[in-house]
């Protein structure tokens, strides 16, 4: 019997632990984001006063507009989270637009607090997650218009353009801040930088090539 006790209590803690891993559910009508209130922050930002929120503060414009992709990458993504919509507080989602120009590439990345479903608009793209240690497994596939695809919450995963002209598409993340996190950028460009023995031991190269790298960013 206390075995069985033991048992019950263990998964009703792992259950609990699994429900407030994610943004819990608005006990309110809506949260619009009042981002001059000097409240405490828990999960969100602090409430606009109801009576005083507008259209405007569900609504964004420009979502049509192609993003700049003249960049090494040659990727471009558009945000639509909370920064721009306040009514998204506390509602736990978010939008972007990623544009790519032929060959251009999302590089590797996490979400932390988000899964993403994205959706190609246009074009073609080359999509994949890999799994974690130990078996680090390659997901992929060739995306074409009309077609979706899923990256789960916390797992590294990339976007290519291998059409021949422009590719557009549209995500939807579970998170009204879902964060992101490039490999690259956070490996290589950190402040202050990583030290070029744990680099160069960690990839096994010589750490000339982590200074080269290091460098371009």
């Amino acid at each position: 019997m206390a075995n069985q006790i033991l048992l019950l209590t263990t998964f009703l803690a792992m259950t609990c632990s699994l429900v407030v891993a994610f943004e819990p559910s608005p006990l309110q009508d809506f949260c619009v984001a009042d981002a001059t209130s000097s409240a405490t922050r828990v999960n969100g930002l602090p409430c606009l006063d109801s009576k005083l929120a507008t259209a405007e503060h569900f609504f964004f414009s420009g979502l049509h507009i192609p993003g700049n992709t003249s960049n090494p990458v040659g990727g471009k993504v558009t945000p639509i989270n909370v920064a721009q919509i306040p009514g998204l507080n506390t509602f736990g989602i978010s939008l972007a637009r990623i544009d790519y120009a032929p060959m251009g590439v999302i590089p590797p990345h996490t979400h932390p607090r988000a899964t993403e479903i994205l959706t190609v608009l246009e074009g073609s793209l080359d999509v994949g997650f890999m799994t974690s240690n130990p078996d680090n497994k390659l997901i992929s596939k060739v995306l074409n218009k009309g077609d979706a695809f899923v990256f789960p919450v916390g797992l590294i995963h990339y976007q290519k353009n291998v059409g021949t002209g422009m590719a557009v598409s549209l995500s939807s993340l579970s998170s009204q801040n879902p964060g992101v996190n490039t490999i690259a950028n956070a490996v290589f460009g950190s402040n202050p930088p990583i030290s070029e023995d744990v680099l160069a031991k960690s990839f096994q190269v010589d750490k000339s090539v982590i200074t080269s790298i290091q460098a371009k960013f």
